[in-house]
């Protein structure tokens, strides 16, 4: 049935004006984090893979939030001061979008993992031989519960729309549910807006109506069909729990089946734009936050935290590591149990094993950082940067206060606390003579259990 896709161009009306009562916040509901992102912004990437020539969010309560976070992206915003119905806020962007020649899809912003692949098949149909006036994305919920029903014939063609409110109990009885997704020719979709009406159950201007209005023209629209868990909207914490747990699960699996190894891959928290090798382990318990790339052969311990960070070929993070942003790990580093890196880096083959923060540093290949050692990078108002050389080895419990240089190959000595420049290959030690006084303690043992009788 369908033709060559079409290269009309592309518009994209995102309806983004719900208040989002039950979320109970004073964060709008699109911008709620899904996978360390706003879900209206996952969305808004993929629409931009169709390369859409406009694309226009439709905003009512909480606009100035919603505004700074698509503002970066080149949405055009318009603003619905009257929720009544979708139809109405459809019909928004009709002044931004005047003139506009091509095919619109019109989407939620809280239903952010719709595919661009799922939307392309929407435009394709819409162009297929039988032209049908729109195409509605539906789908068949386990319960389909209060969703609008689309009865439809074998070849997809729409027979009635019809909103759960309005619906007869043979009607209820489909289970066939229609998502609200629709792509729609631009000069079909206003003029047929401006006919709905709002004689319905909830007093509201619905979208779907123009799907009946176009068939009273003598003119049929059809439904393709996706998964739930694609049209899956988020109206709640819970719901967002569930679209989160989705998301996840998904991105676990491309995970492995690029070549990475989860050991326990529930356990395992993926951001949207974590970059994972082949080869690489992940134990439990490991979240990544934004910003993070892993190449081949690493392996990440169990209950560690990575965000934007930097991980070479074959180093190793903890168990119970920290990397924040600007974290570094050149090839085969190492970093172990409770060390902490920020904006520093770890040269190729250096190591941090345990109990260490690197902060505003750069340590050089092959370096040993001792137990404890922590750089002071500030002093209350500034940040300061420590330079530690090729080979340099750091004992234990040692505190460098920066500014400060270590020299390639030196030596500082455990328990030592830094405040000048550490020439190559010297050592440094930083510390009181040791004192030893024969027999005091077994004296001063004496003397306080003598007191404690007495």
């Amino acid at each position: 049935m369908n033709d060559k896709p079409s290269a009309a161009p592309i518009a994209a009306i995102v309806l983004a004006a719900g208040k989002g009562t039950r979320m109970k916040s004073d964060l709008h509901k699109v911008l709620h984090p899904l996978a360390g992102r706003p879900m209206l912004l996952h969305l808004l990437d993929n629409v931009a893979a169709l390369a859409p020539a406009r694309t226009v969010v439709v905003v009512g309560a909480g606009r100035a939030q919603v505004e700074a976070a698509v503002a970066p992206l080149g949405a055009e915003v318009v603003h619905q001061t009257e929720q009544l119905g979708t139809a109405h806020a459809v019909r928004q962007a009709e002044t931004a979008l005047g003139g506009f020649a091509g095919d619109v899809l019109v989407l939620y912003g809280d239903v952010p993992l719709i595919g661009t692949a799922t939307m392309r098949e929407m435009l394709d149909r819409l162009h297929a031989a039988d032209r049908p006036a729109a195409v509605v994305l539906g789908f068949r919920p386990l319960d389909p519960a209060a969703y609008g029903r689309i009865v439809a014939g074998p070849d997809g063609r729409i027979v009635k729309m019809v909103e759960y409110k309005d619906a007869t109990p043979e009607e209820r009885a489909v289970n066939l549910c229609n998502s609200g997704l629709m792509a729609v020719r631009g000069e079909d979709l206003f003029a047929l807006l401006a006919r709905v009406g709002n004689d319905n159950a909830a007093g509201e201007f619905y979208l779907p109506d123009i799907v009946m209005l176009a068939a009273a023209d003598g003119r049929a629209s059809a439904v393709i069909e996706t998964g739930e868990a694609e049209v899956a909207g988020v109206n709640s914490r819970a719901e967002l729990a569930t679209v989160e747990r989705a998301w996840q699960d998904r991105r676990r699996a491309e995970a492995m089946a690029d070549g990475a190894t989860l050991i326990a891959p529930e356990t395992v928290w993926f951001a949207y734009d974590t970059k994972v090798g082949r080869d690489v382990t992940i134990e439990p318990n490991v979240v990544f936050g934004p910003g993070v790339t892993i190449a081949d052969g690493a392996i990440i311990h169990a209950f560690s935290h990575l965000e934007g960070a930097s991980v070479g070929a074959g180093c190793s993070v903890g168990p119970y590591a920290r990397l924040r942003p600007g974290a570094v790990m050149e090839a085969k580093s190492r970093v172990g149990n409770f060390v902490e890196m920020k904006k520093a880096v770890l040269g190729e083959r250096a190591k941090a094993n345990h109990l260490t923060y690197l902060g505003d540093a750069e340590i050089g290949a092959g370096a040993n950082i001792g137990a404890g050692t922590i750089t002071c990078n500030y002093d209350g108002f500034f940040k300061y940067k420590t330079k530690i050389g090729a080979g340099a080895f750091i004992g234990s419990n040692s505190a460098l206060v920066a500014p400060v240089t270590i020299g390639d190959g030196a030596i500082v000595g455990a328990g030592s606390v830094v405040t000048r420049e550490v020439s190559a290959d010297a050592l440094a030690l930083v510390r009181p003579a040791q004192e030893e006084k024969p027999g005091w303690a077994a004296r001063f043992r004496e003397k306080m259990i003598a007191r404690k009788k007495g």
